[in-house]
């Protein structure tokens, strides 16, 4: 393995651990644990800082800011931070060997502009008060970072050029497909996740008793709105929250369905057993997951596990869509 090929593969397994420790701190209510960016109340560390947190406790004591809740934000600050440089050093090895590698400077550099807006994500994150808007966006620009990392890892990590995959033409528009979909899930859990609406339906399946409770649609899915707000700023009705939480849930049957519709097209295919069986499995435990989050009230390791499924799914669906394209 090349010192390049082990960057990539230190970046994209230091990214996984960034976007499950994200889910922990967004759930762990942390967000806010430090109210400056890039420090925390100006110092490099929570220790540094803790007779400010000391007096914000003082004066709030049910406020966000806590020592354990300033310290997980700041920890996974110091991860991102180090996820940026190694993302940095990809780009100038892969600048370095242009020429060599498997492919140009374009995904690198992709990667590169990424993550500096994903660092800009992080700060707005603190500055707007956790707006969802921002939030979902530096949760899907996490995941964006996955997906092109590991897009990028099997790119450079073939053998050579004209590695061979089993033909499955037939099969690229459907893994493309089911890839957009997943994306789409993602998009709707981080809405979830970020609008708190995780608990708005507290029964399965029925949602408040019923399979089709009330909702406003309208308010649940305007992005440009404070946290917890309606764009004009009166609080935003439960029943938003529910028609945030029921879409989320319908999309799931929806992409649970497709998905295994998938997986047996894969498991007819020659050489696609492994990952039809792969993908299967990591279905099933989200599946199990998201349903557990219901039923047992939304308990933090298992909402965080379920946020780390949605980051394996999604890379099996990455990986599935590089093999059908090079077959």
């Amino acid at each position: 393995m090349t010192v390049y090929q082990k960057l990539i593969l230190a970046a994209l397994i230091l990214t996984f651990g960034v976007v499950t420790l994200g889910a922990y701190v967004r759930l762990s209510d942390a967000g806010l644990g430090c109210p400056d960016w890039p420090g925390c109340y100006g110092k490099i560390t929570p220790h540094h800082a803790a007779a400010e947190i000391n007096a914000a406790l003082e004066a709030h004591p049910e406020g966000v800011v806590s020592h354990a809740k300033a310290w997980k934000e700041m920890v996974h600050r110091y991860f991102a931070g180090a996820l940026g440089l190694l993302i940095l050093a990809v780009f100038v090895m892969a600048w370095r060997l242009r020429g060599q590698t498997q492919g140009g400077l374009g995904l690198p550099g992709v990667l590169l502009a990424l993550i500096v807006f994903q660092a800009l994500l992080g700060m707005w994150t603190v500055t707007e008060l956790l707006k969802p808007l921002v939030v979902s966006s530096h949760l899907l620009g996490g995941m964006t970072t996955l997906a092109l990392l590991i897009w990028l890892w099997r790119r450079e990590s073939e053998v050579s050029r004209h590695a061979y995959f089993a033909r499955a033409d037939h099969l690229r528009p459907a893994a493309m497909f089911g890839l957009i979909l997943l994306a789409v899930q993602i998009a709707l859990g981080g809405w979830v996740s970020t609008n708190y609406a995780a608990l708005a339906c507290a029964d399965f399946p029925t949602c408040q008793g019923v399979w089709i409770p009330d909702m406003d649609f309208g308010h649940a899915f305007t992005l440009h709105r404070k946290l917890g707000e309606t764009a004009s700023g009166a609080l935003l009705p439960l029943s938003a929250l529910t028609a945030i939480h029921w879409t989320h849930r319908l999309m799931a049957l929806l992409i649970t369905l497709y998905l295994a519709w998938l997986a047996v097209r894969l498991f007819k295919t020659p050489g696609y057993r492994g990952i039809a069986l792969m993908l299967c499995g990591l279905l099933l435990v989200q599946v199990i997951l998201g349903i557990s989050n219901v039923v047992f009230s939304l308990p933090l390791a298992v909402a965080v596990a379920h946020n780390a499924g949605a980051a394996l799914l999604l890379a099996g669906m990455v990986m599935l869509n590089y093999r059908v394209r090079r077959s």
